[in-house]
């Protein structure tokens, strides 16, 4: 692997001028690049140029300040459908490459009930945010932006990498299984499984069906 030769050099007080010297080969490197770009998407970050005057953000994963206009998860993850429109459309225009999420989703507390087939979680707060998301990407797709697919985060209930944690669930299957390692491990549907199949039976079109 060949990498590229940069000589700094300090003119003076103020700045810096940077010349980048390429190789023979430096060119022809630089044209294997990757085929798509690949990225998950939670949350978006505030920022201020005095954050010591605002309230800290709660995420446990960012940093920034908290958004007041946007509504917040249990573990204080800013909900922002728009701003997933915003960043396909940014990494679009700045690498033209194909795009790919392989991560979004909601982490939340859910609680399992009776259901006319069995026991269930009533997870309506889960499909608003993936269906105001999925809209979003419509719209992105609408943009121009060339997207190779969306998976969720994820289909199954497991352990949370950010917080280690069983009951911040993400999944469409609801696992009884507890954070002090209790539970059956026995599995239901969630309300959010038969709408997301009908997501995908669909293309799509049942995102905006009332």
């Amino acid at each position: 692997m060949k990498v590229l030769l940069c000589k700094i050099l300090w003119p003076g007080k103020k700045g810096n001028n940077i010349e980048i010297e390429f190789a023979p080969e430096d060119e022809e490197i630089l044209k294997n690049t990757v085929d798509f770009i690949s990225f998950s998407y939670y949350m978006s970050v505030a920022a201020a140029h005095d954050p010591e005057n605002y309230t800290s953000g709660r995420g446990n994963v960012l940093g920034g300040i908290e958004n007041p206009y946007l509504e917040k998860s249990e573990w204080g993850w800013a909900i922002d459908p728009v701003g997933l429109r915003l960043v396909l459309n940014d990494f679009y225009d700045r690498y033209q490459l194909p795009l790919f999420i392989v991560e979004n989703g909601l982490g939340a507390k859910d609680v399992l009930v009776d259901g006319p087939d069995g026991p269930t979680v009533q997870d309506d707060y889960r499909i608003d945010y993936l269906q105001k998301h999925l809209v979003q990407v419509g719209q992105a797709l609408q943009d121009g932006v060339e997207l190779w697919g969306y998976t969720t985060w994820g289909p199954i209930d497991l352990v949370s990498a950010s917080t280690a944690q069983l009951s911040k669930r993400y999944g469409f299957i609801y696992v009884d299984r507890n954070d002090d390692g209790s539970g059956s491990l026995a599995r239901y549907k969630k309300k959010s499984f038969n709408w997301y199949k009908e997501v995908i039976a669909t293309n799509g079109d049942s995102l905006y069906q009332d």
